[in-house]
């Protein structure tokens, strides 16, 4: 069992939301990384292989070169706020914290946590607790549901919960790929480039990739991915010859979801076209596969090609659009819970709640 919380008589509950993102090491050393990736590289709903062998692989070759690799890469993006997927994760929350406090007088907390790394749901998860929630509300920020990502997020909260002698009401939300507000939010990040910056003469949707074999097991994460391009595609009023969805981040040597990204940008300047816009709606938030490896790498490989003008779409980060999204979305999956019911009303239940506690009081209940 976890830490003893002794049971209360006549608190204020709450409702809480957690953030939850991937994750990023520490800082940008390999010693950093190499702790991160072998936390995040061990979880099975990220490599589906053979346990021994795998950890094999993983201990005795890609724990000894590519921590030293990626933590020159990091290096590139890291900020005086430190990683910048923590960082926009942290704003995201506090946006979303005040705006959901307006509506709900208090009685509505948000914090963050990530899969990986710090902080950990764990520590998520418990301080959400300690601040009286009794309703739990998990959004992991994967627009497009797959069993890499939401579902190993759904894995450490349940394993967690699994330790708590008081279980709180549970929901989570796995996918809001073709939510409106998120389709529309999109779109208008896209309307802004396009108003600062000449228009490229391709749209790139480039989403994380994921081996075939996943998809070809039942992971539906290709399907919302192709979704969510054709609904942005659909309210820029672009014909189908105006965007392309390719994916990215490959790792080791079988077949990931095609297009690949990296090959697409080499290819097309031999098609004549040499002006691409590029835009990651996958991510919730711009990190080291955005920065790095489409601003940076993907750009010099489109420019050595022949490419002239690459144009990248920052993720929706912390903007007001996607924050207005996000409070709809986890609005409408609070529907049920006393918070949301038409005549709640904080004041009667604080009167309550003091009633309550007198009552245990004065029936021998600690205080």
């Amino acid at each position: 069992m976890s830490e003893k919380i002794r049971y209360q008589h006549g608190p204020q509950e709450k409702l809480g939301i957690l953030l939850v993102n991937l994750g990023s090491p520490e800082a940008p050393t390999p010693s950093a990384v190499r702790k991160y990736l072998a936390q995040f590289l061990a979880d099975p709903r990220v490599v589906e292989s053979n346990r021994l062998l795998w950890w094999l692989v993983l201990h005795g070759i890609i724990l000894r070169i590519r921590p030293a690799r990626a933590a020159k890469a990091y290096q590139k993006i890291w900020t005086e706020d430190g990683s910048p997927l923590l960082h926009f994760t942290r704003l995201q929350t506090r946006a979303i914290q005040k705006k959901l406090e307006e509506r709900f007088r208090g009685h509505v907390i948000a914090d963050m946590a990530m899969t990986y790394g710090k902080p950990s749901i764990k520590e998520g998860l418990e301080g959400l607790r300690k601040a009286g929630a009794r309703r739990l509300l998990v959004l992991p920020l994967y627009p497009q549901y797959s069993a890499t990502t939401t579902a190993a997020v759904f894995d450490q909260v349940t394993d967690i919960l699994q330790g708590w002698r008081w279980l709180p009401d549970l929901r989570m939300i796995n996918q809001y790929h073709d939510h409106p507000k998120y389709i529309e939010a999109l779109a208008n990040s896209i309307k802004k480039q396009w108003r600062e910056k000449p228009r490229g003469e391709l749209l790139l949707f480039s989403f994380h990739g994921i081996p075939q074999r996943y998809v070809d097991n039942g992971d539906p994460y290709f399907c919302h991915c192709q979704k969510t391009a054709r609904l942005v595609a659909d309210k820029l009023a672009l014909n189908e010859s105006e965007w392309k969805v390719v994916f990215q981040s490959r790792f080791g040597r079988e077949p990931w979801l095609q297009p690949y990204c990296s090959v697409t940008l080499q290819e097309l300047p031999d098609t004549g076209i040499k002006n691409v816009d590029i835009l990651c709606p996958g991510f919730a938030a711009d990190c080291l596969e955005t920065l790095e490896e489409i601003q940076m790498e993907n750009k010099h490989l489109f420019i050595e090609a022949g490419g002239e003008n690459f144009n990248y779409i920052p993720c929706l980060n912390d903007n007001s659009d996607h924050i207005d999204a996000l409070c709809e979305i986890l609005t409408a999956h609070m529907f049920g819970w006393p918070e949301t019911t038409p005549n709640w009303d904080a004041g009667k239940l604080a009167v309550e709640a003091n009633k309550s506690r007198e009552r245990a009081i004065a029936m021998g209940a600690k205080k």
